[in-house]
């Protein structure tokens, strides 16, 4: 235990080191990240609170629906700790950069191995549990449980989060002893994107708003029988699904007492089992870790692809295209992210193709198009996302090479124009894609889908103008993960203000947008003194999708020149 809790020490001292002397910007970064997460905290609170009320409200399957949504939250929770333990622990037990040192020093192998372990189920589990815990709290506020719900809160609450912890060290040295760490990186990534997107079509494809609507279904049994959710008795989540309802609900008894011991016994149990594995696999899988990746061939279509792309930039932009699309390719951690983009873009589709406008008490011409419209923001919204993942990072890609390009003989404004002209082709399609089939799918007037295509194309200049300046204000070139960089604090900054930047242009379009459709439905031509306000609208729109896209790529130009790494 010694050697354990040395091993765990230098997390600890480096947490409390970092709380003990924070500069000013990062006392500035804290309380803005403070504010927002409690703020994000006391929506995910609101909603599920009106939602549980609602379902309070409904006589029969009231209960039955909160019961059912428990269940469904916390196998979802429990299936999210799992993926996320398998990536981090493989990070973690095999990847990291001080394993050699924790390997080399007389520390005991399992006592290595319980750090890691350790480290893995903090850094996978804090950001699910945190976002659930809101959830958990509007249960506590509807149903008003006494302390033990509570306590049963925390004694299912860890077991859980430790048998998600065991399943992916166990799961991650199974693979690791078949491929080498590196493949099986590669590996995980691609069968975990390809198994999230078929999840994600498949439910949505389910139409889970059916159950909104009972009208939907042949008769009652009809209905409630389809209430029923995917369960188990052997399932960990159907133990604290049952215990923190029997708390809800005041009908606690011996079984509570057997469940809490089922979940603790289950977890030490896999604690026991990792650890036995781990003296016959573990350290032979380390050691075939550190074999160099094998270079894979067959890049003969990728070769033709970026040929043709550096053929309008000249050398210099097309020698950065070049590198950045080959880096991108050969890291399955990044272009099997497209597969999820698909995913996205299928079901955002989707949703729309089922709208049930004819069900609605407005107009069906009124509520097409003024569906078309905010559907802008919704757009602009999910092109801010996705690029939040994949623009954002791109300056701070370079890692610990960025010093090569800062001397090379191609200028920091050079640098940055090449990262924007390669994404800004892509994303511009993305966002045309989903205006126009969307606005296809409502039919709308051929106002609005002329004036959406137009807003979108240039929003789409402002949010990825905004995602590369940002990136290029708070880089971070010693990441160990590149998909670290995108949750920090430049990161939140951009989405705060990529969606700041649609709610201003959906603001200033909704004037003149009401005022030239109404024109239209009356069959009336638009006033003089309604253009006096139409014209500096749309051109306010246009400066600032302009703004948005110049001044934070100076503000980062002007960082980087005088940047040090």
């Amino acid at each position: 235990m010694n050697g354990l809790c040395r091993l765990l020490s230098p997390r600890i001292l480096g947490f409390r080191n970092s709380l003990k002397r924070p500069g000013t910007q990062m006392r500035k970064r804290a309380l803005i990240m403070a504010a927002l997460g409690i703020a994000f905290w006391g929506m995910m609170f609101l909603l599920a609170t009106r939602v549980l009320i609602y379902f309070q409200s409904t006589e029969v399957i009231g209960d039955i629906l909160a019961h059912h949504l428990l269940a469904m939250v916390l196998l979802t929770f429990f299936s999210l700790l799992i993926f996320s333990n398998i990536i981090t622990a493989l990070s973690n037990l095999y990847l990291s950069a001080d394993l050699e040192l924790c390997h080399s020093s007389p520390t005991h192998l399992d006592e290595v191995f319980l750090s890691r372990c350790v480290y893995t189920g903090i850094d996978s589990s804090w950001m699910v549990i945190v976002f659930g815990l809101p959830v958990m709290m509007a249960y506590a506020y509807v149903y008003r449980p006494g302390m033990e719900y509570y306590l049963h809160l925390f004694l299912m609450g860890l077991p859980l989060a430790m048998i998600a912890t065991g399943i992916g060290v166990l799961f991650t040295m199974m693979m690791v002893s078949i491929f080498p760490a590196q493949r099986t990186r590669d590996i995980l990534m691609i069968l975990m994107v390809f198994l999230i997107a078929g999840l994600y079509i498949l439910f949505r494809f389910l139409r889970p708003e059916r159950l909104a609507d009972p009208e939907a279904f042949f008769s009652v049994m009809h209905y409630i029988s389809a209430l029923k959710a995917p369960d188990s008795p052997y399932l960990p989540t159907h133990w604290a699904t049952e215990n923190l309802w029997s708390s809800l609900t005041n009908s606690a008894g011996k079984e509570q007492l057997f469940r809490t011991g089922l979940m603790w016994s289950t977890a030490m149990a896999l604690v026991f089992i990792n650890v036995w594995v781990s003296e016959a696999v573990y350290f032979s899988g380390f050691s075939k870790s550190q074999e160099a990746k094998r270079r894979r061939g067959g890049r003969k279509l990728l070769d033709r692809f970026i040929r043709i792309l550096r053929r309008p930039l000249g050398t210099e932009l097309g020698s950065i295209l070049d590198k950045d699309v080959r880096i991108f390719f050969r890291d399955n951690t990044q272009w099997s992210q497209l597969l999820l983009l698909v995913a996205l873009v299928v079901v955002y589709l989707y949703n729309f193709s089922v709208l049930p406008l004819e069900r609605s008490p407005v107009r069906l011409e009124f509520l097409q198009n003024e569906i078309a419209f905010l559907n802008m923001g919704l757009a602009g919204f999910v092109l801010a996302a996705v690029s939040v993942r994949f623009i954002f990072p791109a300056v701070s890609s370079e890692g610990g090479a960025f010093w090569i390009i800062r001397s090379s003989p191609i200028s920091m404004k050079r640098f940055l124009w090449s990262k924007f002209a390669l994404y800004i082709v892509p994303m511009v399609l993305l966002g045309e894609t989903l205006i126009v089939v969307t606005n296809y799918l409502l039919d709308v007037t051929p106002f609005m889908m002329i004036l959406s295509t137009i807003t979108m194309s240039m929003a789409v200049f402002g949010i990825v103008g905004m995602a590369i300046g940002f990136g290029a204000l708070y880089p971070n070139f010693k990441y160990e993960n590149i998909s670290q960089v995108a949750t920090g604090f430049g990161g939140l900054m951009y989405m705060i203000f990529a969606a700041l930047l649609m709610a201003v242009i959906i603001i200033l379009e909704a004037g003149p947008v009401y005022i030239i459709f109404m024109a239209g439905v009356r069959g009336k031509a638009v006033s003089l003194a309604h253009w006096a306000y139409i014209v500096p609208s749309f051109l306010a729109v246009l400066a600032v999708c302009f703004f948005a896209f110049y001044k934070p790529l100076k503000m980062g130009l002007k960082f980087l020149t005088r940047f040090e790494a």
